[in-house]
């Protein structure tokens, strides 16, 4: 089947759900989970420069043998590369180094240093035709508001922790005016056992003959998130993509809305997080 599209705010369409590799290691487990993703039905896939695995990113889709203009692929930029001229040589890295011509998506990776330079950047390399969309990530609402007036682009998505324990509620309000579109990491709480043995969610699974997983997820597009899921089991890669063939009612959406903790396990503007980013990843260790 082919996977339903959201219409960003510059008139893209996404794909509605695709395939994270966040913690995929780049020694062949990327290729292969990429390469089960493609041939399950994905057609969006979800990179970065500090996951290490773009190469093996795109080795997978050359090797699928899909044409290329069906994938939506995405990347982002990380903090060593804010301020606009090391941005720029960053999108043509992550270029060459997927193997590709352009890009259908690339976000600003966290919300700290030089934004304004590198949002600059991405918006020259979209005008170049080097990149068709172009987001940020991990911004919440105050640091949305501390960046986001001064930019000459509405951002098209903005990258955040979404499950049905931290809604963004605030978040989404505030991006309704520019139409700019969440994407969900962590879609399924990050293995929160809380959530996954949720009885409101258990008895909609029980329901629906679905596990879990699919339940989160179809409440998560219901709401009009992009949601991308990761897992290297190719059970569950196909499982989890298996959301579109029933609708949750409204009565149950309202009980699923209602189990909003108001909060997530990372906190964007927390003390010290931009400081310890900075030095956790080291994406230039092997130039």
């Amino acid at each position: 089947m082919t996977t339903p599209t959201i219409q960003l705010n510059d008139g893209n369409n996404i794909p509605a759900i695709g395939f994270g590799t966040f913690q995929i290691p780049n020694d062949g487990q990327t290729f292969k989970a990429v390469s089960t993703a493609l041939a399950a039905g994905y057609r969006h896939i979800d990179t970065a420069v500090a996951y290490f695995n773009e190469a093996e990113v795109g080795q997978a889709i050359k090797a699928s043998g899909i044409p290329r203009e069906q994938i939506w692929v995405t990347s982002k930029l990380w903090l060593q590369d804010y301020g606009q001229a090391p941005a720029e040589k960053a999108i043509d890295r992550s270029l060459q180094k997927l193997g590709l011509d352009y890009l259908d998506l690339y976000l600003l990776h966290q919300p700290y240093g030089d934004v304004p330079g590198a949002w600059r950047a991405l918006e020259a390399a979209q005008q170049a035709g080097k990149i068709r969309s172009i987001g940020v990530s991990n911004m919440s609402p105050n640091l949305w508001q501390k960046f986001v007036p001064s930019f000459a682009t509405a951002p098209a998505v903005d990258q955040v922790e979404f499950n049905p324990y931290f809604q963004q509620r605030a978040l989404r309000q505030l991006l309704e005016p520019t139409k700019t579109r969440i994407e969900a990491w962590a879609p399924l709480g990050q293995g929160n056992q809380a959530l996954l043995n949720d009885p409101v969610i258990t008895r909609l699974a029980a329901k629906y003959g679905k596990d879990v997983g699919q339940i989160i997820l179809r409440f998560e597009h219901q709401l009009g998130v992009i949601v991308f899921p990761k897992s290297t089991h190719e059970a569950r890669i196909k499982s989890n993509l298996a959301i579109f063939d029933f609708e949750l009612t409204p009565e149950e959406m309202a009980t699923l809305a209602a189990l909003d903790q108001g909060h997530g396990r990372h906190d964007p503007e927390a003390p010290g997080v931009a400081e310890r980013l900075l030095t956790t990843f080291d994406v230039h260790a092997d130039d």
